[in-house]
């Protein structure tokens, strides 16, 4: 009775642990609740966290009844995780399909106890099923293993814990003796089931936890760099990113291009400014597909834009800026028929070695300058 107790206490470590991380998540989604994925993993969680509690607690105490409970706890915890994991890397779990391997596992542990009772039956099928639903989710997910360091890690740690499952069982699942079930809480199966989740498991809901903070960090990031009005990047986000794209492209030539609309104020003085967000809307798109990926496309305020191009020299922003000159004048803008066309002019520069990018900017702003000056609706390039 006395060594009860701890026993307890210690049993319980884990499924609190995965409360804790369950909270978490729905913490995470509290903030974005857009992110359905962050629901997912927080039940899954809490339903790993209920099946490892009705196995402590032994609720209910029907040893049948527990059993197909706790393993219906587990499965659909295993299902959600994997589900969970699948959305945030934007694929599209098949919910036919996990009520398909819940209603399997389900019946194989109703048979392997109520009809062909084997306890190691019952342990192989959860363990050995478990980690095949979980490996075949990193596979999925192996594109991760190129992404940024969060993914990497993330992939890697959902990768050796979903291959831990196999030699883990394999070692301890023969020790379980079948006639001594009420020494199964102390067996070496069951301890190295929790130490396996107290490391490997806490370990990768971590990862999965610090993944999803990152997503909404990255996501708030994006609404600050954001112009809201066209959907391009705003003037601050245009700066910050061209710092870094500008070293990956090292000594390679790059080109800016920079685009003002002509006579736009003409536009809200005569149809009013929620027409004028109509057209820098419609612009916001058509510059968006006009881009290479690659590109950056940034509104600087106003009607004047700028578009990135690194890798691109002087002759070919020059073709793209003319290609983009005559979208933006045959598009149909939402505005009455008898206005006047709309038109945007051009300046554009290539990067000089070593230049700085206030020079480099000046430099196109000046083209675009004399463009507005030669009148207006033209693409002009200034020297190298």
């Amino acid at each position: 009775m006395n060594d009860q107790i701890p026993r307890l206490l210690l049993n319980l470590i884990g499924p609190g642990t995965l409360a804790v991380f369950g909270a978490g998540f729905l913490w995470a989604w509290s903030i974005e609740k857009r992110r359905h994925y962050l629901l997912m993993l927080a039940a899954a969680c809490l339903l790993f966290s209920a099946g490892i509690a009705t196995q402590v607690l032994s609720l209910p105490p029907d040893a049948g009844l527990n059993a197909l409970l706790s393993n219906f706890f587990y499965t659909a915890a295993v299902i959600m995780a994997a589900g969970g994991l699948l959305r945030r890397a934007g694929q599209r779990p098949s919910p036919w399909l996990g009520l398909a391997i819940l209603a399997l596992f389900m019946g194989l542990i109703f048979y392997f106890f109520y009809i062909e009772r084997s306890l190691a039956a019952r342990i192989y099928v959860q363990n050995f099923g478990f980690g095949a639903i979980l490996l075949g989710t990193a596979l999925r997910l192996r594109s991760l293993a190129r992404g940024p360091l969060m993914d990497r890690v993330l992939f890697w740690t959902l990768l050796v814990f979903s291959l831990q499952f196999f030699p883990r069982t394999l070692l301890t699942a023969p020790l379980v003796r079948q006639a001594d079930p009420a020494r199964f809480g102390s067996s070496p199966f069951w301890l190295a089931l929790q130490f396996s989740l107290s490391v490997v498991g806490a370990a990768l809901a971590l990862t999965v936890l610090l993944a999803a903070l990152s997503d909404l960090i990255e996501d708030l990031r994006r609404e600050r760099d954001m112009d809201r009005l066209t959907g391009v990047l705003n003037r601050r986000g245009f700066e910050e990113r061209s710092v870094a794209l500008l070293r990956r492209a090292g000594r390679e030539p790059s080109a800016l291009v920079l685009i003002d609309l002509d006579h736009f104020k003409r536009i809200n003085d005569t149809y009013g400014h929620q027409q004028g967000d109509h057209v820098l809307r419609d612009i916001g798109t058509l510059l968006r597909h006009s881009a290479r990926r690659g590109d950056l496309v940034c509104r600087l305020g106003g009607e004047e834009f700028a578009m990135l191009m690194p890798g691109a020299d002087l002759e070919g922003a020059q073709a793209a800026a003319e290609r983009l000159r005559a979208v933006i004048a045959a598009h149909r803008f939402p505005l009455p028929a008898l206005a006047e066309p709309i038109t945007a002019s051009f300046g554009l520069a290539q990067r000089r070695p070593g230049e700085p990018f206030a020079i480099w900017f000046d430099r196109a702003d000046a083209a675009l300058y004399t463009a507005k000056a030669q009148g207006r609706n033209r693409a002009v390039p200034a020297g190298l």
